[in-house]
């Protein structure tokens, strides 16, 4: 008995050091958005004051070590709303670049989430060695970074008259492996007498997919979406080779040009850059944890 309550109290302790670990570190990871959002409401005097060496060293053109020490603060001396003002209502091409990248994301997103639905099922419902080669193919194209498939896919959309159009960001984007690889693993984990039982019943492939593989597979479908849609909102490299356009480049390259003239604007347009990520993320916070929990077993 006396051992079982210094083990109880040594495990409370252990919990307690991990919790207050745990917590330290989300409070550093969440210090930055929180800066953020605490210098947009800044008015343009008082962030030249607590950034002016850094602000003189981006102007340079030869770049120096910041010998000064900058001054975070976390609350305004005067709180101004001028920044959404001027991004909102004054500067047309924030909105343009804004929905340059919706006109960019969203159909890639939904479009690959289709492909890889259809491809997941192929795989997860297949067997033999043309089926494990081309799987392995889509592993190995997903393990490479985009940096090494961004010269053939250049390559091709020159080959095909795409380059300088939104089509040369896009197609590539659909038909990206990393959905196909999260869903085949997820569809793989459905239990094989789901699809056996509606098989008896007489359903075909397609009723099988629709009823039994999709609603199972809802939690996983947009964790992968959000990670698609999240990872292709913050593009800048795919936009800025295939696209000389800038017209048409989206938020996230307009947000790397933008840090280095008024970074008073630059601070609103990062808050209101976060914003569709942020509320998809909230949305669905739950399928997110499902998602990533998720074991293909029957739940209870």
């Amino acid at each position: 008995m006396i051992l079982r309550k210094k083990l109880g109290g040594r495990n409370t302790f252990i919990r307690l050091i991990a919790a207050l670990i745990i917590g330290f570190v989300a409070i550093l990871f969440i210090l930055p958005t929180v800066l953020t959002i605490a210098n947009s409401f800044m008015t343009e005097k008082e962030i030249t004051a607590n950034y002016g060496a850094m602000l003189d060293n981006m102007t340079e053109d030869k770049k120096t070590y910041i010998s000064e020490k900058l001054n975070l603060k976390f609350i305004p001396d005067i709180v101004t709303f001028d920044q959404y003002e001027s991004v909102l209502f004054k500067n047309s091409e924030y909105l343009l670049k804004f929905w340059n990248s919706v006109i960019l994301v969203v159909p890639i997103t939904v479009f690959q989430l289709v492909v890889a639905v259809f491809a997941a099922y192929g795989f997860s419902r297949s067997t033999g060695r043309i089926k494990e080669l081309i799987f392995f193919s889509y592993i190995i194209l997903m393990l490479m970074p985009y940096q090494v498939t961004l010269v053939p896919n250049f390559l091709v959309a020159d080959k095909f008259g795409l380059l300088n159009t939104r089509w040369s960001v896009i197609l590539p984007g659909i038909f990206s492996p990393f959905s196909v690889f999260l869903l085949t693993k997820v569809m793989k984990r459905i239990p094989s007498s789901y699809i056996e039982a509606a098989k008896l019943d007489g359903a075909s492939e397609w009723q099988i997919l629709s009823n039994i593989c999709i609603p199972l597979c809802k939690g996983p479908l947009f964790s992968v979406g959000l990670l698609v849609f999240i990872d292709y909102w913050n593009m800048v490299e795919q936009p800025l080779i295939m696209m000389e356009d800038s017209d048409m480049h989206p938020l996230s390259v307009f947000l790397s040009e933008i840090n280095k003239g008024d970074i008073a604007l630059a601070f609103a347009v990062a808050v209101i850059y976060m914003v569709p990520s942020l509320l998809m993320f909230l949305y669905g916070e739950d399928y997110l944890v499902e998602g990533i929990t998720y074991s293909g077993g029957i739940k209870g």
